[in-house]
């Protein structure tokens, strides 16, 4: 497991590489869909996270949600000051606040 740094860059280069995924599929304990990160720019960096929280953890829990609030570092606060603007950080602040685990399923490329 990674030591986060300060900064979302140099922790995205700590992180193993997503060039065999198309997208990544999380789902509530039900099996609902919740939500799909795509390997498209503007959601790589997410796609990257998640791949790694979900190697780290197996499951998105809080434990998991803590340590990827860390990684995405400067982000997570400008998502906490700003509700909506970073749904995929979002996703990891309710689950801290107690909302259930996401499950994760990667889709390869």
């Amino acid at each position: 497991m990674i030591q986060p740094t300060e900064t979302f860059k140099d922790n995205l280069s700590l992180l193993p590489s997503i060039e065999t995924l198309a997208r990544i599929e999380l789902s509530d304990p039900d099996g609902n869909p919740v939500a799909s990160i795509e390997n498209q720019p503007g959601k790589q960096g997410s796609l990257v996270v998640y791949q790694y929280l979900f190697q780290e953890f197996g499951v998105i829990d809080a434990k998991a949600a803590t340590h990827g609030l860390a990684v995405f570092a400067e982000h997570t606060i400008d998502a906490k000051a700003r509700p909506g603007a970073h749904p995929n950080i979002d996703h990891l602040l309710a689950i801290i606040e107690g909302g259930k685990p996401l499950s994760v399923k990667l889709i390869p490329a």
